[in-house]
């Protein structure tokens, strides 16, 4: 649990998300509803978090997370290029699954979708990683933010996140759907979504 609020922002759409494919690692660019969602992320930012100067901002290095940083970062009146990038919040690692779709893989690797399926916290795709990794690291990110942050990163960091620091139990987090144009406020040991 957690005394800090951290801002939780999941990058905005991209074509990938459009038609359900894997992104994890892969560096998808934002699409133009993702930009319309990255600025509304700005405008709500400026009425939850008090002064936006006081915050810091750390973003995923993945391209479709930096520019929704660079434009709701626009959107507060700060500078956009003030911000530190950390490969801590990337992404959920799909490894050889990436790319693919959820139609597609349970085609190809119906076995280890169905062990995904059992036990999505734990699973870690071929070359990938779990919950359990990503949580580690993730943790040891926000151990080194100083003070309340805004944090633009992806749905699977998200659920993470919701874990360790809101207590939500594993197999609900696992499952949840996190929205693009939302921030997560995560604090006190609970959460909110503001849009």
């Amino acid at each position: 649990m957690t005394s800090r609020r951290y801002f939780l922002v999941r990058h905005g759409e991209t074509d990938w998300n459009v038609v359900g494919r894997l992104q994890g690692r892969r560096d998808v660019p934002l699409n133009a509803l993702g930009r319309i969602q990255a600025a509304q992320v700005g405008r709500v930012l400026n009425q939850l978090a008090g002064d936006p100067r006081a915050l810091s901002y750390v973003s995923s290095p993945l391209s479709r997370a930096v520019e929704t940083m660079r434009i709701l970062r626009t959107d507060l009146d700060l500078p956009v290029a003030d911000f530190t990038t950390d490969i801590r919040f990337a992404e959920i690692s799909f490894g050889i699954w990436e790319g693919q779709t959820w139609p597609e893989l349970r085609r190809r690797d119906h076995d280890a979708v169905r062990r995904r399926d059992r036990d999505p916290w734990n699973f870690a795709p071929p070359g990938g990683e779990s919950y359990g990794t990503l949580c580690a690291r993730v943790s040891a990110a926000c151990a080194e933010i100083p003070n309340d942050a805004v944090i633009v990163t992806h749905g699977g960091v998200i659920r993470a996140l919701l874990h360790v620091k809101a207590g939500m139990p594993q197999a609900e987090a696992a499952l949840l759907p996190v929205r693009q144009g939302a921030v997560y406020v995560v604090g006190r040991g609970g959460f909110e979504v503001a849009d």
